[in-house]
């Protein structure tokens, strides 16, 4: 057996997680080098993998498997995470740590997960778009069988009694598996807890719903193994998923008779064989990922955008519905100042987002003031106030890196809004950037984004200027040239990539060589409909229609200008991204 090294990296908030490591038998094979990622199921940890390092029987390859947060010999309560979203971050985190510590590119990664460990994997695809050679899942675990009527909504109203709690797992040993000897392992293995939190558990359900639901935005070649007799998960999610998976090389193979340890069974050889085959294959192909920069004229979320535009059948149900819907926010404007500034500048504009940012409720009544709280806690505006905080995080980190090399922080916003986010970021910074220039097109967001500047006293290195976000060649006649762009909330606006494109370009020929550009995305948003069907945009009081772009096709977008992707943040419902990127010299 080959021998395993034991190491830990450091996640974003500073939690030391184990991992393992199996160097490869006969560096000489590979060059460069791979490497096999692997997520185990729940309550498991990377142990219970050990044994497909040499099953799999590739002697050039290095393998890596974790322990998750709260198993194995990594810290936390046993079966818990701060959120499922954090555990998805981490997943980045650990790649990025293997690509700085073990010197393996993102390029020349496999990734093998069982489970739950599956659809965090298959999470991390989605929402990051990752390189990867390949994804393999071994019967994900998209929806749990909890087999109790009603579990998942009592489960919700107990955690808001209760908060946080605990549930243990129902599962024996004997329904995982039909090998003596993996069953016998399970029952006697003190690293393995049955228990798993309900905060982790619900947030399993939410991410596999998303993920399922918009899997044509997956384009890594994936192999799908299920389990044919499974007692834990559900089958048909799994065959969702399968039938809308976006990857150009897809395989789904149906295990007759395995048990949910699909990896662990006592004929896996019938499923290692076909993801040892699969990963082979991947790797002897050329790294190649269908290009998405047409995707606003042909494909799913072309025609989402576009049957979302497209008017109701006159006084049928849906379309009577959205116009009580639409009734019912014009009663609430004169309650609500953010629905009435909504009504007044349109829902997408920078003073709604401003105000939204602000987060204190007003109304002209106590119920007007509950009608705005209600309002300002919606779903997408608590996205977009999370937006707001990784964009200033991003931001300092781009600073920061700026001030190491020794050269001169100069930032650009071209649609700022009211550059709330810019000039709240600068607090604490010292030495503040030597420029900061904040451009829109509405002159009453250049009017109150001034004013917010001489309010914050930072009238000496920011200014406002009216502009046109996607005038290419303005863009690039920037003076002086900025080392830090910044795009917030504005490509999600529109859907023409030709539009995009050109306004990158323009920020590519602008921003100096070497320097950052700090970028926003919106790959998923649970109330589109409702958005098209009821609020209306800054443009002349049209319905806000929203196309949404994959994270991987806005990567795209920033690459084909000239930029490289350094890193990424996302909400916990995977609705608005805020990613760096640095300008290629």
């Amino acid at each position: 057996m080959r021998e395993h090294q034991k190491h830990s990296f450091t996640t974003h908030d500073g939690v030391a997680l184990s991992y393992r490591h199996w160097p490869a038998a006969d560096n000489s094979v590979q060059k460069p080098r791979q490497a096999v990622v692997m997520f185990h199921r729940g309550h498991e940890h990377s142990g219970r993998m050990a044994h497909l390092v040499d099953e799999l029987d590739l002697p050039g390859v290095d393998f890596f498997a974790w322990d998750a947060r709260g198993h194995g010999e990594s810290p936390g309560a046993r079966g818990d995470s701060p959120s499922f979203g954090t555990s998805v971050r981490d997943v980045q985190t650990f790649i990025d740590h293997l690509g700085a510590s073990h010197g393996i590119a993102e390029e020349d990664m496999a990734v093998l997960a069982q489970s739950v460990g599956a659809v965090i994997a298959a999470t991390w695809v989605h929402d990051y778009a990752p390189k990867i050679r390949a994804l393999v899942l071994a019967s994900p675990a998209f929806k749990v069988k909890l087999y109790v009527p009603f579990a998942r909504p009592g489960l919700k109203l107990l955690r808001a009694w209760r908060g946080n709690f605990f549930v243990d797992s129902y599962v024996k040993a004997k329904f995982l598996s039909h090998d003596p000897a993996r069953i016998a392992s399970f029952d006697s293995d003190p690293l393995i807890a049955k228990a798993i939190s309900v905060n982790m558990l619900l947030g399993l359900y939410d991410a596999a719903e998303r993920v399922v639901a918009d899997a044509q935005a997956i384009q890594v070649p994936t192999q799908l193994l299920i389990s044919g007799a499974d007692f834990v998960v559900h089958r048909k999610p799994q065959e969702r998923f399968f039938a809308r998976l976006g990857s150009v090389r897809k395989e789904k193979h149906v295990l007759p008779g395995f048990f949910h340890d699909t990896l662990g069974e006592r004929d896996r050889h019938l499923a290692v064989r076909r993801a040892r085959r699969f990963i082979v294959e991947n790797f002897a192909q050329q790294a190649t990922r269908p290009s998405l920069l047409g995707a606003d004229r042909l494909g799913a979320t072309c025609a989402e955008a576009e049957a979302l535009a497209a008017p109701l059948p006159a006084n049928s149900p849906r379309e009577l519905y959205w116009r009580a819907t639409r009734a019912g926010l014009k009663i609430g404007a004169g309650l609500s100042e953010g629905v009435k500034l909504g009504h007044a500048t349109g829902f997408d504009s920078g003073s709604t987002l401003d105000y939204v940012y602000r987060n204190q409720p007003s109304g002209s009544t106590a119920l007007g003031k509950l009608v705005d709280r209600a309002y300002l806690e919606s779903i997408g505006w608590r996205g977009i106030r999370q937006r707001k905080l990784h964009a200033e995080e991003l931001l300092r980190l781009a600073m920061a890196k700026l001030r190491e090399q020794g050269r001169a922080v100069r930032i650009v916003d071209i649609a700022a809004g009211h550059g709330r986010y810019i000039l709240e970021a600068l607090q604490g910074v010292a030495p503040l950037p030597e420029a900061i220039l904040l451009r829109d097109y509405s002159d009453i967001n250049v009017r109150d984004g001034q004013a917010l500047i001489e309010s914050l006293g930072l009238g000496a290195v920011a200014r406002f200027a009216k502009g046109d976000a996607f005038d290419r060649a303005d863009l690039a006649a920037l003076d002086p040239r900025p080392s830090l762009a910044v795009v917030s909330g504005l490509y999600e606006l529109f859907s023409d990539n030709a539009m995009v494109g050109g306004s990158l370009a323009g920020l590519a020929e602008a921003v100096e060589p070497g320097g950052y550009l700090v970028y926003t995305g919106q790959p998923w948003h649970p109330q589109l409909e409702m958005i098209a069907r009821a609020l209306t945009s800054h443009r002349e009081g049209q319905p806000w229609v929203m196309r949404r772009r994959s994270q991987a096709e806005m990567d795209q977008l920033v690459e084909a200008a000239g930029f490289r992707k350094l890193t990424q943040r996302i909400d916990e419902w995977g609705i608005f991204t805020v990613s760096l990127a640095q300008k290629v010299e």
